[in-house]
């Protein structure tokens, strides 16, 4: 298990919580759950109701946007310092994307109601947390503007 100086370095760099403060990311970073997934694993499928969201610790993950979840098909592939399954903490609606084990993966799980605890205790967790989506979606744009 990756101590809390490590958790919260990890959660610095990743872009969703680039923009939180220290002191919110070390609340974060200890209501994280490890889980351990191998390759092959799926972490979770398209169209499921989700309750948590993942950082990866180590391994790959590869997002694939397939209807079959079965299909290996990856729009994204995920590492280190990365996140996924946010977008259902926050929308509350199924899950976008099936979530593929490439590599054996140490994740990094944050339930919801867990995080919404945070937020309501630390608001300012919620300000650095929407600069982070903001910016991905800038990134996104220009991405997209590129093609």
């Amino acid at each position: 298990m990756a101590d809390l100086f490590d958790r919260i370095l990890m959660l610095r760099k990743s872009a969703l919580f680039a923009h939180v403060s220290t002191e919110d990311l070390r609340v974060v970073a200890q209501e994280l759950t490890e889980e351990m997934y191998f390759a092959g694993d799926r972490v979770f499928d398209i169209d499921e109701q989700g309750d948590h969201m993942y950082i990866v610790e180590s391994g790959r993950v590869g997002v694939s946007l397939d209807p079959d979840p079965t299909a290996r098909t990856f729009v994204a592939e995920i590492g280190p310092g990365e996140c996924f399954g946010e977008m259902n903490i926050f929308d509350e609606l199924p899950r976008s994307a099936t979530v593929h084990v490439l590599a054996d993966a140490k994740l990094l799980s944050l339930e919801k109601s867990k995080l919404r605890g945070l937020i309501l205790r630390y608001p300012e967790l919620s300000l650095g947390l929407l600069r982070g989506l903001s910016m991905r979606l800038r990134a996104t744009n220009i991405a997209v503007n590129r093609k």
